[in-house]
């Protein structure tokens, strides 16, 4: 059994930092469901504490918004489509453009497939109508 509980100071500063990029608490995602073993808590947690507490904070070489577009790509390319409305989600907080993210989309069709792009696509316009206002400050 992990070491990291919700009262652990770097399992509560992960779960912070997904807060800040999500828009939202992770909590309500990480609780046990029915049949659930007992080491899925365990999954939950390390699952966390790397992405939020480790991968995400490294802002020395790669700032929130480029990773951000990463993790879109990454997301759409590998047809993850529920991931992929997080990633979008985060990357708009970051501050990426629409815009910006229509290109991934057609980054990932040219490289990865155009049916692939086209699906993770269709949960891009589900996020964007989210938030009908956010677009290119500079357009």
């Amino acid at each position: 059994m992990t070491t990291n509980h919700p009262t652990d100071p770097g399992y509560a500063a992960a779960l912070d930092t997904a807060e800040r990029l999500l828009g939202f608490r992770l909590e309500r995602f990480l609780g046990a469901t029915p049949g659930e073993p007992a080491n899925g808590a365990d999954f939950k947690r390390i699952a966390t504490m790397h992405a939020f507490g480790d991968v995400w904070p490294r802002t020395e070489h790669l700032d929130t918004r480029t990773r951000a577009l990463v993790s879109v790509t990454i997301a759409a390319t590998l047809g993850v489509l529920e991931p992929l409305r997080g990633q979008l989600r985060i990357a708009l907080n970051a501050g990426a453009a629409k815009e910006e993210i229509v290109e991934v989309f057609l980054q990932v069709a040219a490289y990865a497939g155009v049916a692939r792009a086209f699906d993770g696509y269709q949960v891009a316009a589900q996020v964007f109508a989210e938030n009908p206002q956010r677009s290119d400050p500079g357009k």
